[in-house]
């Protein structure tokens, strides 16, 4: 109940705070700068240029207070020792340079990277046209899109008793070594199992992101003018030849920008691996060990470090999406 109370007055304050912000600081400008009177013109004019740096004021403000300013905090950070007495320059990127833990965390991501915002666009892409062609398709669209609701720790817990291991001889609970028991194996340490584990938490993101995927190119494979398809399948087309050589090139900007959404959310990966394995058995990713550095270690210059190069990876990839947002508006 509290946290009904605490969310709906935080709204409040949010929608009257704007509305007052927005209709005060117009009112100050009107009084500071009449539209009225011999000076009017320039009045006007002057206001007209300020106006829209008041409407754009908090939110720069906002932004500069709880993205730029971590950011610049976070890179005086890396240049000083743990507890940030001492100013030690690049000693820090030195030594993640030679870190075999740290070069664990980048291969591991890597093959986030490769892995899963591809499986999630496919899936993602062959749901939203499987499911626009059947009668219930709305229906398996929100069984789909519904792990999208479940935060990433939720979805850890859920899939770490899928993968729960029991003793052979004992009442497997975990879903997967059941099957396996019933077909006749024996059951795994599945999150233990070296080159297999990572794989099998790229399989709890993918499950979540495919809902995602499977919204927005669904809403693109709409958009694609009937005439374009009815003109293909009177010349011929096959219901594949359809998808892949007409519907699947005019949708390719949807699909760069859904590819390099959900890459940005693997870059970020830290949930799931925390809940499920800890970055043990060879799983580590970089966002959990730099959670290890700043919080477990009280290593806030070693822990910076490893945040300024996820954010290094990071930013070309959102410069690119935002480029292919605009260009898709254009």
């Amino acid at each position: 109940m509290e946290l009904f109370w605490l969310a709906t007055s935080t709204i409040f304050i949010g929608v009257f705070g704007c509305v007052a912000w927005f209709w005060g600081s117009n009112w100050v400008l009107d009084r500071i700068l009449p539209p009225r009177g011999p000076k009017s013109g320039d009045n006007i004019r002057r206001a007209n240029q300020i106006r829209p740096w008041l409407f754009l004021g908090p939110a720069i403000l906002f932004l500069s207070m709880y993205l730029v300013y971590p950011v610049i905090d976070s890179l005086w950070r890396s240049l000083h020792n743990a507890n940030g007495s001492r100013f030690v320059g690049t000693a820090n990127y030195q030594w993640l340079a030679g870190d075999a833990k740290f070069r664990e965390s980048m291969v591991n991501n890597m093959l986030w990277l490769l892995v899963v915002p591809a499986l999630a666009t496919v899936f993602g892409l062959l749901a939203a046209q499987l499911t626009d062609r059947l009668k219930w398709g709305s229906i398996g669209k929100s069984l789909i899109f519904m792990p999208m609701a479940i935060s990433f720790v939720g979805a850890g817990v859920i899939w770490r008793f899928i993968y729960e291991y029991r003793a052979a001889g004992e009442t497997q609970i975990g879903l997967l070594n059941y099957i396996v028991t019933q077909l006749g194996g024996q059951p795994q340490l599945w999150l233990t199992l070296p080159g297999w584990n990572s794989f099998l938490l790229m399989i709890v993101l993918v499950w979540i992101q495919t809902g995602f995927a499977m919204v927005i190119l669904s809403a693109a494979l709409r958009g694609i003018p009937e005439e374009t398809i009815e003109a293909a399948i009177l010349d011929g087309a096959s219901p594949l030849q359809v998808f892949f050589k007409i519907k699947v090139p005019q949708i390719m900007g949807t699909i760069a920008v859904v590819w390099t959404t959900i890459t940005i959310v693997v870059l970020k990966v830290f949930d799931i691996v925390f809940v499920m394995t800890n970055g043990q058995w060879g799983t580590q990713v970089l966002a959990n060990y730099m959670y290890d550095w700043s919080f477990r270690a009280n290593d806030t210059g070693r822990g910076s470090a490893i945040a300024i190069v996820l954010m290094i990876l990071v930013t070309p990839i959102m410069i690119w999406n935002i480029y292919n947002a605009r260009k898709e508006v254009r």
